[in-house]
């Protein structure tokens, strides 16, 4: 049954989508909107969940908002580095980053990367060619993807216990935006990009939602710039 609760969720989240598809996108026409996609009772609960493995005396969320060089990724590293430098393990340890606005690509699968031409679209070259990079650099990264070898890419991260996010708000404004740019089915492109989601990455309804509930976790708050 649909609670009050529950109803004033949908209707802020519907109007905080609409309002950022307006403002950040005003290029994009009416049709766009029918993209919108918001959180039901089930994904909010399995969001909601995914927030209690934050662990460890040692916390911290990055604000990944722009691809920023790969630094939403590589930051989430350094900061076990200097912890375990200092003495802490990785079970002491929660690193998060939250994939925003420009950065989603990054939590998605190179092949979408390839297919909707990612790295022009979010304005990432691949250091190697010096062009819009057709994959995700910063998942299983490359020799060269990052200014150091030593820093971990976000699989070998996970494994460690750090912590990624996708916000759902920005994949939906940009899935849409792409998909009206190429003819294509608004919908039907939305649902492939949230299905190439990275294994272990979480899709959570905005990455401001994601960053204020990681905070309410007894996460500090950096913003990953370069």
């Amino acid at each position: 049954m649909e609670t009050k609760e529950n109803n004033s969720r949908r209707k802020f989240m519907g109007a905080v989508l609409m309002g950022a598809t307006a403002s950040t996108l005003s290029m994009i026409t009416s049709p766009m909107y029918a993209n919108v996609t918001s959180f039901d009772d089930e994904k909010m609960t399995e969001a909601e969940g995914w927030f209690e493995k934050i662990k460890g005396e040692h916390r911290i969320v990055y604000d990944g908002s722009t691809p920023h060089d790969g630094f939403p990724i590589i930051w989430n590293w350094a900061f076990y580095l200097s912890n375990n430098e200092t003495g802490s393990s990785d079970d002491d340890i929660t690193a998060m980053t939250v994939l925003r606005h420009n950065a989603i690509p990054f939590a998605l699968k190179s092949e979408l990367w390839k297919k909707y031409n990612l790295g022009e679209v979010f304005g990432v070259n691949d250091n190697a060619t010096k062009a819009p990079s057709l994959r995700n650099p910063y998942y299983e990264p490359k020799e060269g993807d990052f200014p150091m070898p030593v820093i971990q890419g976000i699989k070998d991260m996970q494994a460690r216990g750090a912590m990624f996010c996708v916000c759902n708000l920005a994949i939906s404004v940009y899935s849409g935006a792409v998909a009206q740019k190429m003819g294509l089915d608004a919908k039907k492109v939305y649902q492939e990009w949230v299905d190439g989601v990275q294994p272990g990455i979480q899709v959570v309804p905005s990455g401001v939602w994601a960053l204020g509930r990681a905070q309410e976790k007894g996460c500090g708050y950096i913003f990953a710039s370069n």
